[in-house]
């Protein structure tokens, strides 16, 4: 058997879906399945629309000789594969892990909805969210399979009007890099003092930061001894750094910006607690590796977390943007270790079901019952 992995990026680009690939690119010929991949990422340097166009035709190039052609969104990347796959008669397979007209729409044309009501309707959204949701389900219904990484999500492209016998969760697997050194040593050498929270995301509204800073300005009131270390960027930056500034807070939280994997996993693991104040996710691989990691979690009970979080017993649920509640969360599990402690070490325990080798397995057996 022979696959097309069609790619937004690849390595050395950096990000979830060139990990993914990089890693079937290697992983799946030893289960007898040859891959060859074409990334849009080569393309990005031509204008918009002639990098899709000159995309589509390396789809089609080099779809000549696959079985398959395995597409990693339904939109910038899934569009030109369908269609070339349409052109060469093969089979097409769409990975979708978010709804790419949703985040658009949050973004650029203020969609106020959450993504479990966005998905359920159409007309009342400006024309340019109306043409990348009709992109996304024409892409979907033209799959011979979708693979999706939660049963979140599943419920969410099924809303779209897309006959779900045909939707498989695949879980995502992951590997974490070895880190021998113990959180008070990093703690140390990051200069971090007193109770450390850590949150780490894009700056995007649905990330819900404005209201994590609120619920820390009410926790320091109470322990002084405290920082608050918000690692990503994104455009809510600056709104974000004035807001800590109102609050008197500019000497107890540290915008990092953007990092590199280890440092980031640096500062997850010498956190006390992290927290994620989202309103989206579909599978975060961010909770996956914060669970390896032993940092103790909070988080909101949205999309897919609660397939990895469950209340009380590997980590703590709170209601989206709910100041009270997550102050509540934080301040708990920085004052009872031992609780805080219980919590991460069934989370270490629960992440070991999200492999590679389970996920390589459950894929391979997919495609070659097509």
């Amino acid at each position: 058997m022979r696959i097309l992995i069609a790619t937004g990026i690849y390595p050395p680009q950096i990000g979830g879906p060139a990990t993914y690939s990089k890693l079937l690119y290697d992983e799946l010929p030893k289960r007898g399945i040859s891959v060859e991949v074409a990334s849009f990422g080569e393309f990005l340097s031509y204008p918009w629309g002639l990098r899709h166009v000159l995309y589509f035709f390396s789809i089609l190039t080099n779809a000549t000789d696959a079985d398959i052609v395995y597409a990693q969104d339904p939109v910038s990347v899934g569009l030109p594969a369908l269609l070339a796959s349409q052109i060469r008669g093969k089979k097409f397979v769409v990975k979708i892990v978010g709804d790419y007209a949703w985040e658009q729409g949050k973004q650029r044309f203020s969609v106020t909805e959450s993504l479990d009501e966005f998905s359920l309707h159409y007309m009342r959204y400006p024309w340019q969210v109306k043409i990348m949701k009709k992109i996304e389900k024409y892409v979907a219904d033209g799959a011979k399979r979708i693979i999706t990484p939660s049963e979140y999500l599943k419920s969410i492209i099924s809303n779209w009007g897309v006959d779900t016998e045909k939707i498989s969760v695949i879980y995502n697997g992951f590997h974490m890099i070895e880190m021998k050194k113990t959180p008070s040593a990093i703690k140390k050498s990051l200069v971090l003092r007193g109770g450390v929270i850590v949150s780490v995301g894009r700056l995007v509204p649905w990330k819900g930061m404005v209201s994590l800073i609120e619920s820390f300005s009410a926790l320091h009131a109470t322990i002084a001894d405290s920082t608050l270390v918000i690692v990503g960027d994104g455009p809510e930056r600056e709104r974000l750094e004035g807001r800590v500034a109102e609050l008197g807070l500019s000497d107890s939280v540290l915008f990092t910006g953007q990092l590199d994997q280890v440092r980031a996993f640096e500062y997850v693991k010498a956190a006390d607690v992290f927290a994620l104040n989202t309103s989206y996710e579909g599978f975060s691989h961010q909770l996956l590796e914060t669970m390896a990691l032993g940092t103790t979690i909070v988080t909101t009970g949205v999309g897919g977390n609660r397939e990895l979080i469950k209340d009380g017993e590997n980590g703590l649920i709170v209601d989206v943007d709910d100041v009270q509640g997550m102050t509540h969360a934080l301040v708990r599990i920085l004052s009872d270790k031992k609780y805080a402690d219980t919590l991460s070490r069934r989370a270490k325990r629960d992440v070991n079901v999200f492999t590679d080798e389970i996920m390589l397995s459950k894929l391979e057996q997919e495609l070659k019952t097509l």
